[in-house]
């Protein structure tokens, strides 16, 4: 009798323990996120280039230095680059300007105008380096804290695509609000003027 009753705590040990670990694994956060580590360059590209078919008008796009916040909401999705910040600022904006669907409105910190190099090494070229990349596109700057704030508003409704990569000089995130590409602002307000009128 005293073995059976051994053996049954000993099924219910294992069963409770079970059923812990399942149930663990079953919890999901609303913040995804997808590390890169191995073959970074070629998996990377091809899971943006997915998510950029997906992606519209009013979406997000931010390629973040190391130390940006993994937030909680839950329209936000985390993609973790080992690569320095400017590549892969290139490589996402070289594929939405070939995208049918979109363009980029280009926003940075404005504290990084305000940064010199002996407070952050390496901020002088990482400027040069970002407005090559820009060209002639507009980029418009806003404070740190006021991204959060339009971010924690914007991913209720809309998803917001989060790079995060492996840069340490401070400020130097870049966030793209995707605008539609076929579409412009003037045609829209046209519209919604005859509207309007009717």
């Amino acid at each position: 009798m005293r073995y059976l009753v051994d053996t049954l705590k000993k099924m219910l040990t294992v069963l409770l323990f079970s059923t812990l670990v399942m149930l663990a694994g079953c919890q999901e956060s609303g913040v995804k996120t997808v590390e890169n580590t191995g073959n970074t360059d070629r998996n990377w590209k091809e899971q943006f280039n997915q998510k950029l078919s997906m992606l519209g008008h009013r979406n997000w796009i931010l390629v973040v230095d190391k130390a940006f916040p993994e937030q909680n909401a839950p329209g936000m999705e985390y993609i973790y680059v080992n690569e320095g910040l400017l590549p892969v600022l290139k490589e996402v904006l070289k594929q939405i300007n070939l995208s049918t669907h979109v363009k980029p409105i280009i926003y940075q910190d404005k504290e990084l105008g305000f940064i010199t190099e002996n407070q952050a090494n390496g901020v002088e070229q990482f400027v040069q380096e970002s407005k090559t990349i820009f060209g002639n596109q507009t980029v418009y700057t806003m404070l740190h804290d006021s991204v959060f704030r339009k971010l924690d508003s914007e991913s209720k409704l809309f998803k917001v695509l989060i790079i995060k990569t492996n840069e340490t000089i401070p400020y130097t995130s870049v966030f793209l609000q995707l605008d539609c590409n076929y579409w412009s602002g003037e045609k829209e307000r046209q519209l919604r003027d005859t509207l309007n009128a009717k």
